[in-house]
């Protein structure tokens, strides 16, 4: 018995677990080391003889990738075949907007809507940066995991959706997740005291699927994130204000940055465009360039 289109639900380092076409859920090894599978992957498995493990022998065709550039600045795979990217943030840990456009334009450059979550509003709301969100149309909403509130709304974003949650460490996308559950399905933890940043509680990333329908990705916090972009069209692209307002510029590969008669900086002048927004693309910008200049 083989398996030609097995899921990857949950990874382990070099471990994995499957579902199957019949829908059980085996263990599996990887065959060689250039297979690098990741949640959301179909494979191809077949089980090993005398022993409970299967073997995952290739990774089918993805539709889209979720990357990131490692530290020698290859691209690192996250995840695959995402319906939908939901960036967390919250009251604590400070929120730092810069990660969140960052993920969002990963959602652009992987053709799936792109949404924003912010939690823990029982002890603050956000701040004027989150509604930056919604007027450029991104899906917005707030909740707090503690308290209950706001997650009916939640869950209506992922209705039937394959989606991934991703943010900084202790913003409590796990705890969401267990709250949608009803259970404690993910591991969290407390805000360090000492330096206010999240702890990593979620060390591998796995799919639960949603009593409403649709399943979600869990994945590691983080304290910045980066997509392994390849050009600075890429970056534009990811930016979807400074895509439509560049179709005015007089160059058809402006950069956005310094050029003569740039539409951008101009719509940036006439607060069109957030201050804070564009700082982000140039800083992506600049991030792009030094990684495919091998200076990253």
């Amino acid at each position: 018995m083989t398996s030609d289109s097995a899921l990857v639900i949950a990874t382990f380092s070099r471990r994995m677990r499957l579902r199957l076409a019949d829908g059980e859920e085996v263990e599996a090894r990887i065959k060689g080391k250039r297979l690098k599978p990741v949640c959301g992957d179909r494979v191809a498995a077949e089980p090993l003889a005398g022993e409970s493990d299967w073997l995952i022998t290739e990774i089918r065709d993805r539709e889209n990738e979720l990357t990131r550039p490692n530290l020698r600045g290859d691209t690192e795979v996250l995840a695959a075949n995402v319906g939908l990217l939901v960036v967390v943030a919250a009251a604590t840990p400070k929120p730092d907007w810069f990660v969140v456009d960052r993920y969002l334009c990963a959602a652009e450059a992987m053709g799936v809507p792109g949404a924003v979550v912010f939690n823990k509003t029982d002890i603050a709301e956000p701040d004027a940066a989150f509604a930056e969100y919604e007027d450029i149309g991104y899906t917005t909403v707030r909740c707090s995991a503690a308290l209950g509130t706001g997650l009916e709304k939640v869950s209506e974003l992922l209705l039937d959706k394959t989606a991934i949650i991703v943010g900084q460490s202790g913003v409590g996308k796990s705890s969401i997740i267990n709250a949608l559950l009803g259970s404690d399905a993910q591991k969290t933890a407390e805000i360090s005291g000492k330096t206010r940043e999240g702890r990593h509680t979620t060390v591998n990333s796995i799919m639960l699927p949603l009593p409403a329908g649709g399943v979600v990705i869990d994945s590691p916090g983080v304290r910045d994130y980066a997509p392994a972009l390849e050009s600075v069209a890429e970056v534009i692209h990811g930016f979807r204000e400074i895509e439509a307002a560049g179709h005015d510029c007089r160059f058809a590969n402006c950069r956005h940055l310094q050029e003569p008669g740039c539409a951008v900086k101009t719509a940036v002048e006439a607060l069109q465009i957030t201050a804070r927004r564009y700082e982000s693309f140039r800083r992506a910008v600049i991030l792009t360039e030094q990684r495919t200049q091998g200076r990253y």
